[in-house]
Order: C-alpha cells, then structure tokens, then sequence
C-alpha cells in the first residue's frame, strides 16, 4: 500500500526570499513538491520518510530575519500533476503582459513568458514581482545592458530580453533557481541572458544600463554599494521585496549612494521603487 504524505503550511513573514530558501533547505532532505503562497510555502514529504529531527537541520528557521511558524497533517496520496495544475495559475499584467505554463492556452497579450518552476508547483509571483514587471512594462530596454539579482525563475530577465535589453545578466544565490532560470531561458528562446549562480559577490567591473533586484531588505541594504558600483552613470535601479514602511531606509541608504528617487508602486503592502543614478 502506498504511503501517506505528511503536509507541512508554513507562514512566512516576510515571504520574500524566505520562500524560496526554506524550499531549498527542505528540498535537500527529502521534502519532494511544494506549493508557494501569498502567506508562505506547503511543503510535502512522505510519512515513511520524515522524522521529526530533520526539522532542526532547517537553518532558516531560527533565522532572525524572518518570522516563521508551521503546522502539519497527514494526507492522502496525491495526483502530483493534477496538483501541479490546479495550483499553478497563469497571471496577466496590465493586459499586455502573461506568465504562464506550458500547458496554459497562449493567451492574446504583447508578451508571453512561458515558465515552469523547479520544485515548486506554484508561479512564486509575488505581489513584488508582479510590480517590477509593470516597472519592465512602462520603461525602455531596448539595447540596454541588464542585471537581474534574485532572479528566481528568471521571469523579469526574460521580460527584459523580450523588450530588447541585450545583453542580460542573471544571478541567484539558489541552485535550483540557477538551474530553473537555464530551463526557462531555453524555453522562452532568449539566448542572450547569461546566467550565474551566486550572490552579490559574482558581481565584476561589467556595468549595467539598468539593474533589477527583487530579494529582500536586509540584503538590499547590504549590497547596494555593490550594485551602485556596477550601475552606469544615468542607469536605473528597480528594487522590491520590501514594505512602504521600509522606503525611508532604502531611500537613506539609495541616496548617500549618490542615486535618486524616481517613483514607487504599491500593491498588498509591498513597494517596488525605482532609482537613478
């Protein structure tokens, strides 16, 4: 008889990145599929296999960065792909833009990314990604040199390529996104995006007409200096994966740097807020 699963609901505050590190970490000891939400990730593994102890080897945890709590039950064995696309939803952007997966009608917009997340059966869009692609949508790339930092599955590098940015940079610090990122590059035909896997520390003297960093704000504040460093005079830099309360800091910390407030969006709380050099 097949084994039940054990269904683990993690609410995560804030979920960005925290989702996508706690999918790797749990990945690593055996977790096999996951669901990301609005609130944080559902993450499963059979029962014969879980023991309680693996819980402690989870490191992002008891980080201090995140607030971090969870629950789990026993469930039934489960039609994997019938959950995949049943949770895996398309999305629009201000009608011109859709993200989607293989198996998604293709949709009547100007732009159509075609992706499929590694490891996880939901898109991850977040309400921050979300507003960097109307960010993309509103300004002009073509022939602008990009970096995408945080990259995840790669969707704002392909929308950049897609608007005529050449060439682009990807780089996360995730395996899995590195790996998904290749994946989803091939599949949506935009050899022109580079891919590294790494954080800020990958970063060289290569500048950049326009940087995208969705990650979060510990880390933003950290490596803003970088960033500034690889961003050409006159560029731009979209950053997201924070709150409104959280704009006086980076806005602090953006202009010391010599750089200006451009404008913010805001949707469920979060901001993306554009600067210039």
């Amino acid at each position: 008889m097949a084994s039940n699963y054990l269904e683990f609901q993690f609410k995560i505050d804030p979920p960005v990145p925290a989702s996508e590190i706690l999918i790797a970490e749990l990945g690593a000891l055996g977790f096999e599929s996951f669901v990301e939400n609005e609130d944080g990730v559902t993450a499963y593994i059979l029962k014969d296999e879980f023991q309680e102890e693996m819980l402690a080897e989870v490191q992002i945890l008891d980080s201090d960065e995140f607030e971090i709590s969870y629950s789990s039950s026993e469930i039934q064995q489960v039609n994997w792909n019938e959950e995949w696309e049943k949770n895996f939803q398309p999305i629009v952007v201000d009608d011109i833009c859709s993200v989607r997966a293989p198996f998604h009608p293709k949709p009547e917009t100007e732009f159509d990314i075609v992706i499929e997340p590694k490891m996880s059966f939901g898109t991850g869009h977040h309400a921050t990604t979300h507003m960097m692609i109307q960010f993309i949508l509103k300004n002009e790339w073509k022939g602008k040199s990009v970096l995408d930092m945080g990259c995840g599955t790669g969707v704002l590098a392909i929308l950049s390529a897609q608007k005529g940015a050449n060439p682009v940079e990807a780089i996360d610090i995730d395996n899995w996104c590195y790996l998904n990122t290749l994946e989803n590059i091939e599949r949506n035909n935009v050899p022109e995006i580079s891919v590294k896997e790494g954080g800020a520390e990958r970063l060289g003297e290569k500048k950049y007409d326009a940087i995208i960093a969705n990650i979060n704000r510990n880390i933003l504040l950290n490596d803003m200096a970088k960033y500034v460093s690889v961003l050409k005079p006159g560029g731009d830099l979209y950053l997201s994966g924070f709150y409104k309360e959280d704009i006086p800091i980076i806005q602090e910390a953006c202009e010391k740097l010599g750089l200006k407030f451009q404008e913010n969006l805001e949707k469920d709380k979060w901001v993306a807020v554009k600067f210039s050099l």
